[in-house]
């Protein structure tokens, strides 16, 4: 089975159920899969079809999921984009990803047609009157379409995520990789047509595959939250109770938000059966307090980079009282195994420390432009220790990637854009605090006039998404550097760790 037939099998079944409900209204599964149709031909009509990129850069909503199932049916693949990118960073991953259309909102597609840059794609507008118009299906490929039947191993769609080199890397995930997970978590969630399941998580972000494919697994409906209420923490909690959701899927600094700022654990959620966490570690204090309220819902910690989507799993009882660290990322699932290994490449035992290793169904193709990923076996850069009872327990990073408010982060990456200012002259960064107290600092070393905290955000604005700009800078005449001459970031985060949150 591949992506694309999972809303098919539905229509044969149920076809007026409710599919998708977003900020621009709802579909059922029958107009979902018109929709689909529609922009399919419109697509095929500009020269997309098997073995194509196609680029979504629009909004939030069930026109976009409605473009992504298009797509999947011509036998392409899609590449979503932040809503929110700026220009430039779209514009990299367009000519990265080298599409056969980009489909845009308004608002976006002007920018791109605006940009000096040249777009080599043929570009889809979503609204009337501006660019091919989403209702000229007759006139751009009047005899419609022919649905593609390849294979699992074909390239569904490819996610982008930040990268060491400042450039964003894209991961490859084809039909079968992503199933492998979809299958496994309709299963052990148990996911019903009754359920209502909520995205929180953007399109380009690895948690939605869960909100969107989970759902069309299971004949359910997604509820997707709106891009301005995705921080906003009593809108959250108000949009839990009103669209009475069953499942629910975040980073763990979004329900602390709402439990701090929204009113989450004062808040009786009956329809509530299951809470699914995963991207960072939940700090066990809050965690603690939510398993107290949720009562009999299920509450469980999902685990994997975006290369092997989740790998592994761990359901959350009741909590010791003495107990002080994170809940582990428990054991493998998905089909995959999972091991660790140390430094020389040797399996380690209970109580040891390790590199987490990837193997099985999940493991993505490889990265968009790179030599295939081979066997099927993917090393995270995430160290690990295995418990006597065979859960695994994360502990942290390899190399400079981390996780602010749920988002990897490849700290090089923001060091390049910030070198890249024509008053720094040497860049390293770090991040303070955890969850939704996670800032990124920046230690500069200046030439001439120290710019300001405003300049540098604007700066970093054009190049990086929102969550990647910076929250604090510290300007200094040298970085401090360690015996081998590397930047000592262990000194920068303690220093940074020191520095009152501004208020």
């Amino acid at each position: 089975m591949r992506l694309d037939e999972l809303v098919t099998a539905v229509v044969r079944r149920t076809p007026d159920a409710p599919a998708v409900v977003g900020p621009d209204g709802h579909m059922s599964y029958r107009e979902l899969d018109t929709e689909a149709d529609r922009v399919a031909s419109v697509l095929a009509g500009l020269g997309t079809g098997v073995g194509d990129r196609v680029a979504i850069w629009m909004p939030k909503s069930a026109r976009a999921v409605g473009v992504m199932q298009a797509v999947l049916r011509l036998g392409a693949a899609y590449v979503p984009v932040d809503p929110g990118a700026p220009l430039d960073r779209a514009l990299r991953i367009i000519a990265d990803c080298a599409p056969s259309a980009v489909v845009a909102c308004a608002r976006r597609s002007r920018a791109l047609r605006d940009s000096p840059a040249t777009i080599p794609a043929a570009l889809l507008c979503t609204e009337h009157g501006d660019g091919p118009g989403w209702d000229a299906v007759e006139s751009a490929h009047p005899h419609g379409y022919t649905r593609a039947h390849g294979g699992g191993d074909d390239l569904a769609y490819i996610l982008y995520t930040s990268g060491s080199t400042g450039a964003p890397k894209g991961v490859c995930v084809s039909h079968a990789n992503a199933l492998a997970f979809v299958e496994w978590a309709a299963a052990e969630l148990e996911l019903r047509p009754a359920d209502r399941l909520s995205c929180h998580a953007p399109f380009h972000f690895d948690l939605s595959v869960l909100d969107l494919y989970g759902s069309f697994r299971a004949g359910a409906c997604v509820h997707l939250v709106a891009e301005d209420a995705a921080y906003a923490p009593q809108q959250l909690v108000r949009f839990l109770i009103e669209r009475e959701i069953t499942v629910w899927y975040s980073v763990p600094s979004v329900l602390i938000l709402m439990a701090r700022h929204g009113g989450l654990l004062e808040t009786p959620l009956p329809a509530l059966r299951a809470v699914v966490f995963a991207g960072e570690p939940y700090p066990l204090p809050h965690l603690r307090r939510l398993r107290a309220h949720l009562g009999n819902a299920r509450l469980l910690n999902f685990y994997g980079p975006t290369e092997t989507n989740v790998c592994a799993y761990f359901e959350v009882g009741e909590i010791p009282p003495d107990q002080v660290h994170p809940v582990p990322i428990g054991r493998a699932c998905s089909g995959d195994e999972i091991w660790a290994v140390d430094d020389h490449g040797r399996p380690v035992g209970p109580g040891e420390e390790g590199e987490l290793i990837v193997a099985g169904p999940t493991v993505m193709l490889g990265y968009w432009g790179a030599e295939p990923q081979r066997g099927r076996l993917y090393a995270t850069g995430d160290r690990v220790v295995r418990r006597e009872d065979g859960d695994y327990v994360y502990l942290g990073r390899r190399d400079g990637m981390v996780k602010v408010r749920g988002y990897r982060v490849e700290l090089g990456e923001i060091e390049a854009v910030l070198q890249n200012h024509p008053a720094v002259a040497d860049a390293a960064v770090v991040v303070a605090g955890e969850g939704v107290e996670a800032r990124i600092v920046a230690y500069l070393v200046t030439e001439g006039t120290a710019p300001g905290l405003l300049e540098i955000k604007q700066h970093c604005a054009d190049a990086l998404p929102r969550y990647m700009i910076v929250d604090a800078i510290r300007c200094m005449g040298e970085l401090p550097r360690n015996a081998n001459g590397k930047v000592d970031r262990h000194s920068l985060a303690e220093d940074s760790a020191k520095e009152r949150r501004p208020g």
